[in-house]
């Protein structure tokens, strides 16, 4: 009724999709890799020019002002210039082929249905050692000598175990075994290796990465020199985390789920994939069976000292580093009274840790033993029930 003139019909606000587009455009993205911040700052300008072409129309929107302060403060803070490349929201310009979220991008662009987003799964191994299956089933294995962990269409990882003390049938990882497989134009073969003493940065070859020209789809991190190393290979969307912790070597890794499945029936031995076989396993369903305190000795006797824990110095000890009385507890107290070796319950620990960084659901970190079947909980509580008994019988003698 107000409009006399020539009236135009109000052009909505699209913050909201300026900011779906700048995710999009860096939801792939790595900071720990080369060239983060090259594209980080491609998809700022982008996002910073789409908010300046929704001005007029935002200018009582809070979103929007939000939205331009973060990307002041975010420029700052990554030293991206004004000027220069913007990003393209376009799918098939701004993901390459050799990203795993980038194809699959692509290929739901192609197809012209929505996919869901990935399912990505996690498997770890530590300890004497301990299995975190890609189903999340935990385990506790003999498995001595060269086993498959994983062994599909694009990957194959091989553990070796070796016995920790005699007299006990437990064994740990002194030798780790990854072949990341040739997959188009991506990556040619790369094979690595880690033993005892050497937890190299660099793959056998000599190079730390794979890939053509600054396109680097698979690269190793080093974290920490000689005892902790990130793979990330982006073509396959897996991340693969190696520890060294004393003597031994642990591996946490994180798969689509898709690709984890896509192996041949010959290949179907695969720790991650379908566990320990029965013959190979320590645990009766979690139940881990404490060893006798002092009838067990690591190898190499006195050259090699080793304390000799109890079940309630143990149990303190893995509580100082776990406050969570969960299935990585357990297993560190079965450790330390196994081998008297204080370095598995870093390993315990950092293990949790790699949990919480590679595993996709929060909810699923912890495991719990069963209470249905006895387990480790049991097994603990009777052998602090039986300590308990015997000092009342000493008491009243």
């Amino acid at each position: 009724i107000l409009c006399l003139g020539d009236c135009q019909l109000q052009t909505p606000c699209r913050i909201q999709k300026c900011t779906t587009d700048f995710v999009s455009l860096t939801s792939h993205l790595n900071s720990a890799l080369e060239g983060f911040d090259l594209e980080f700052c491609k998809a700022l300008r982008a996002y910073s020019a789409c908010t300046y072409h929704n001005s007029k129309v935002c200018r009582g929107n809070l979103v929007y002002h939000s939205a331009v302060l973060g990307i002041s403060d975010l420029m700052s803070q990554r030293n991206c210039s004004k000027e220069g490349p913007t990003s393209s929201a376009n799918p098939e310009v701004t993901h390459n082929p050799c990203n795993y979220s980038g194809h699959r991008e692509v290929r739901e662009h192609q197809v012209g249905e929505k996919t869901p987003p990935p399912t990505y799964l996690f498997c770890g191994l530590f300890g004497d050692p301990h299995l975190r299956t890609f189903k999340d089933h935990f385990q506790t294995c003999k498995v001595e000598g060269a086993w498959p962990l994983v062994d599909n269409n694009y990957l194959s990882v091989q553990v070796t175990n070796v016995p920790v003390v005699p007299g006990s049938s437990a064994t740990a990882t002194n030798k780790i075994t990854i072949i990341f497989k040739s997959y188009q134009d991506c990556t040619d073969q790369k094979v690595y290796q880690a033993v005892t003493d050497d937890l190299p940065a660099a793959f056998v070859d000599g190079t730390t990465s794979g890939g053509n020209g600054n396109i680097k789809s698979l690269q190793i991190v080093e974290k920490d020199s000689g005892k902790y190393i990130e793979m990330h290979a982006k073509y396959i969307g897996t991340t693969v985390y190696i520890r060294r912790l004393g003597h031994y070597l642990t591996l946490a890794i994180r798969m689509p789920q898709e690709l984890v499945m896509t192996y041949e029936e010959s290949q179907d031995l695969q720790l991650c994939v379908n566990g320990c076989p029965s013959n190979e396993r320590i645990d009766d369903s979690g139940h881990l069976p404490l060893p006798v305190m002092g009838q067990l000795r690591p190898h190499g006797g006195a050259a090699h000292p080793q304390l000799v824990y109890t079940l309630e110095t143990a149990t303190t000890k893995c509580h100082e580093k776990m406050l969570v009385k969960d299935i990585y507890f357990y297993s560190c107290v079965f450790d330390l009274l196994t081998t008297g070796d204080a370095n598995f319950t870093a390993a315990a620990h950092s293990a949790l840790q790699d949990v919480e960084a590679l595993h996709p659901r929060k909810e699923r970190w912890h495991i719990f033993p069963s209470s249905g079947g006895g387990g480790v909980v049991k097994s603990i509580e009777f052998f602090v029930g039986l300590g308990l008994v015997c000092l009342i019988l000493v008491a009243f003698l």
